[in-house]
């Protein structure tokens, strides 16, 4: 038997063990349109063996492991079902086999985070498949966007949330609206000294008119909540001294508490209530602010932090 011959033998015994493999695969996966258990359709499971049988044709074989996944996952939210138990096997071998489809990593995380019958209820599963996407793809914002959705989202983890959207800002190419994002969770989480970073980056790094007036808007908010506490500290170390409130700053003043009338960012003198609380004077020229208003007060500024779609 010639060379030539053998070539040709050995690339048809190739071709025919392929698709072998490729007919099983796509039983095994079909079998999700029944309902069928994780044993009766992952009984091929691991990725290796997967890989092997593949024949180098492992991006392939991951698309029709997401397909699947994806209708897997419609027909259960269709039907409105509480279990998705076959939802994470499917995405862990899609990413397995293709560890740079990303779009495996953005929608599957979704699918998975949700509550039921809106998904999985497995925020945990689903920040862990990110990662393994970001460590995969660390160039992509857009994971980092879907990590720090899912942290604030599901887990009310604003700190992580925060520090999940400075990650991706500092991507190539990242969306600007990362380090928005960023800012607004760290205040969120009540971490200002992280908030005023952000905010002074954001103000720097942009030409944009509306951003920079925004990141302004949200650092004078943080100099006015910082002033409160301050003051009030004072106000409070005056009563436990003298035994009364001060009735006015220049109690404040002639016992050393402070050198003058402190100012709010726009200029105008604070305020100091009768029960010892300090105010500012017009809180709607100072939005975003968390202390210093009156009882009651209802800002107009009450945006909601993220949307729960991506920033294009």
């Amino acid at each position: 038997m010639n060379a030539a011959r053998k070539t040709v033998i050995a690339a048809t015994t190739l071709l025919m063990m392929f698709m072998a493999a490729a007919g099983m695969a796509l039983r095994q996966v079909d079998q999700l349109r029944t309902g069928a258990s994780l044993e009766e359709v992952l009984y091929i499971s691991s990725p290796k063996v997967l890989k092997r049988l593949s024949l180098g044709y492992q991006s392939l074989l991951a698309d029709i492991y997401w397909t699947r996944a994806v209708q897997y996952f419609g027909n259960k939210h269709f039907t409105g079902a509480r279990r998705y138990d076959l939802l994470a096997p499917l995405l862990d071998i899609t990413t397995d086999l293709d560890p740079n489809l990303v779009v495996a990593y953005q929608f599957g995380s979704n699918f998975l985070a949700s509550k039921p019958p809106a998904g999985a209820g497995q925020p945990e599963r689903a920040i862990q498949l990110i990662e393994r996407g970001i460590r995969a793809n660390p160039n992509e914002w857009k994971l980092y966007y879907e990590l720090g959705f899912v942290y604030y989202w599901e887990m009310q983890d604003y700190k992580k949330s925060a520090e999940a959207f400075r990650r991706g800002s500092e991507r190539p190419n990242a969306h600007p609206f990362l380090k928005i994002l960023a800012a607004n969770m760290a205040q969120h989480a009540g971490d200002s000294n992280m908030a005023r970073m952000l905010w002074v980056t954001t103000f720097e790094s942009t030409t944009d008119l509306q951003i920079k007036r925004n990141a302004s808007d949200h650092l004078r908010a943080l100099q006015v909540d910082d002033d409160i506490t301050a003051l009030e500290a004072r106000v409070d170390a005056y009563r436990r001294s003298r035994g009364h409130l001060p009735e006015s700053f220049m109690d404040l003043i002639a016992a050393g508490f402070l050198r003058g009338v402190p100012s709010d960012p726009t200029g105008k003198a604070y305020k100091l209530t009768t029960d010892g609380r300090v105010e500012v004077r017009n809180p709607d020229e100072l939005p975003y602010i968390s202390k210093g208003t009156p009882p009651g007060y209802q800002s107009v500024y009450s945006p909601k932090l993220i949307t729960t779609q991506p920033p294009q």
